[in-house]
């Protein structure tokens, strides 16, 4: 079969970044991938998630999950509302900084999150390898770990990880097998787990491998219940992630369990909905409903109980309480 292109569709074009296709089209979802077209598609205009939503056919907080993407693959910048930054007219004016010996002391005060940094040029890259038998180290592996010659945009991005965001060459190595296994080793994806990394204070080896082993378990989890659902094999959001980590890792719910989750999902509002499933399996973690022949059971004895009430009875149907507690649709790309 061949295929071609029809010109009259090219009257009106956008651009679209080369790093789409190279770098993301195997790994990201569908919903990302049309939020971010949609987007290039009216990058002159002034938009909100809902707009997108609405757009889309898709939950604002879908969007939301989609940008974060982007924005943590360097396509896409967050920026914050100027009027955000500044104070209200109507809040009250600041008042005067206590005397220094009168000041309150701060107590337990968070260390304040890493941010992005000017990255150093090419001049101080050389100055420090030279100088650093350690960074020599660090950039010799990093280029053999990656399997390519590294980029003076990259090789920049891996001085300011260990002299800014803190983190030891061990640590950085350890990130760079990381990433490069998901597939996802360009530079801005390594800067932005570097970032999240350091603001979660992980400074040591032991520190990293206990990351990494929750990563793996969450990733192992969402196939899991890729298979449990029959979905098709791609990389799950960050709430698809959260879930995965609830149900299977912390709930200690089986597969089964989702899967029986689901169907009542589908059978009580014709579709799959995320937070539908939670609000169930939420509830039998409480009962302590643990396996396919409780929540049979379960059911069952609902339905005799609903059978035998009068019709002039109200009665508390829990299905009915679901349905309205997940009236916000949370789904698969497929709301």
């Amino acid at each position: 079969m061949v295929f071609s292109i029809h010109p009259g569709a090219w009257k009106s074009v956008f651009a679209v970044p080369s790093a789409l296709v190279d770098s993301h089209i195997k790994m990201a979802s569908p919903n990302q991938l049309k939020v971010l077209l949609w987007a290039l598609r009216h990058a002159e205009e002034s938009f909100t998630h809902e707009t997108i939503a609405a757009a889309l056919g898709i939950t604002a907080a879908d969007v939301q999950d989609a940008m974060q993407y982007w924005v943590q693959a360097g396509l896409v910048a967050q920026e914050v509302p100027e009027q955000a930054a500044q104070p209200s007219a109507a809040e009250p004016p600041l008042q005067p900084e206590l005397p220094l010996a009168a000041a309150p002391i701060a107590e337990s005060l968070p260390p304040a999150p890493p941010r992005r940094i000017p990255k150093p040029d090419g001049l101080f890259i050389a100055e420090r390898i030279n100088q650093s038998a350690e960074i020599r180290f660090l950039m010799q592996e990093a280029q053999q770990l990656l399997g390519r010659p590294l980029s003076p945009g990259l090789s920049s991005t891996l001085l300011a990880i260990h002299d800014d965001y803190g983190l030891p060459v061990d640590v950085t190595l350890m990130l760079l097998q990381f990433v490069k296994s998901k597939g996802k080793d360009n530079t801005s994806y390594i800067e932005a787990v570097a970032r999240d990394w350091a603001e979660e204070g992980i400074s040591t080896h032991g520190q990293a491998e206990e990351k990494l082993r929750r990563l793996d378990e969450i990733n192992k989890a969402w196939r899991k219940i890729e298979q449990a659902l029959r979905l098709s094999p791609r990389a799950p959001s960050a709430r698809e992630e959260r879930y995965s980590n609830r149900w299977l890792l912390e709930w200690k719910f089986s597969p089964q369990m989702v899967r029986e989750a689901y169907d009542r999902s589908v059978d009580a509002i014709g579709k799959l909905s995320l937070s539908y499933m939670n609000k169930i399996l939420e509830r039998w973690q409480r009962e302590g409903i643990t396996t396919p022949q409780q929540a049979a059971m379960e059911q069952k004895e609902k339905a005799a109980v609903q059978k035998q009430s009068k019709p002039q009875q109200t009665t508390y149907d829990i299905e009915e309480y679901e349905r309205m507690s997940a009236q916000v649709p949370d789904l698969l790309g497929k709301e």
